[in-house]
């Protein structure tokens, strides 16, 4: 029997509007873990922005064109300690996964489809609450940085 374990590298896309909106989804199976869109790579040479490109749409619905709806790569990766709960999903002896940070602005009104296995609701909250609300800290992290990131890639 051969097992598929999760490649401990993964994408987070922050979604927000102009104004700074951010939206957070509800994981589903953990009631109150509330989350930006994350996922892992496919595959170890999947591109990170097919990563995050497909991770938006399959747990939100949003197609990243690249023409109106544009998904923007911060350079930024952290490295952070698998939670206990979840390490059975990797391989033997993986503790830790390299996340890497990306954000989408899109508008307000945006239709939201999200994927009914992993998450049960969505709201849409200022980015300093959508920070407090998050489960994960280099989530909040993240968010806290949308206004800096923002203006560090319209420069």
């Amino acid at each position: 029997m051969t097992t598929s374990h999760k490649i401990p590298e993964s994408v987070l896309v922050v979604i927000h509007t102009a104004d700074l909106d951010v939206l957070l989804i509800e994981r589903a199976g953990n009631p109150g873990f509330w989350q930006s869109v994350t996922g892992s790579l496919d595959a170890p040479d999947e591109p990170l922005l097919a990563t995050a490109t497909r991770e938006l749409f399959e747990e939100t619905g949003i197609h990243a064109d690249g023409e109106r709806i544009v998904l923007r790569d911060w350079q930024l990766s952290n490295v952070y300690e698998i939670y206990p709960v979840w390490r059975h999903r990797y391989a033997p002896g993986v503790t830790h996964n390299t996340e890497h940070v990306f954000s989408v602005e899109v508008p307000r009104d945006i239709a939201i489809t999200l994927a009914p296995r992993e998450h049960v609701d969505y709201v849409w909250l200022p980015y300093l609450a959508a920070a407090d609300k998050c489960f994960s800290p280099s989530n909040a992290e993240a968010i806290l940085q949308l206004p800096r990131q923002l203006r560090k890639l319209s420069a």
